[in-house]
């Protein structure tokens, strides 16, 4: 079987609210499965494929900021 796992997530949350798409973000992150870090990581690929330069800068501050 050849399945592409980058598609099947983008398929699965494709057509969502916004509010669906949070409330997929927020139950992946507390259930804290590692099953669903894939999903979440499709997502981020998104975000920031669909991001300008400044708002890249923001999410990498963000995210060092909470790395420290």
């Amino acid at each position: 079987m050849n399945l592409n796992l980058r598609n099947a997530i983008i398929q699965n949350v494709s057509g969502n609210s916004q509010d669906e798409l949070r409330e997929t973000i927020v139950d992946a992150i507390n259930t804290g499965e590692e099953k669903m870090l894939p999903g979440l990581g499709v997502l981020f690929e998104v975000i920031w494929k669909n991001s300008s330069e400044q708002d890249r800068q923001e999410m990498l501050q963000t995210l060092e900021n909470g790395l420290k």
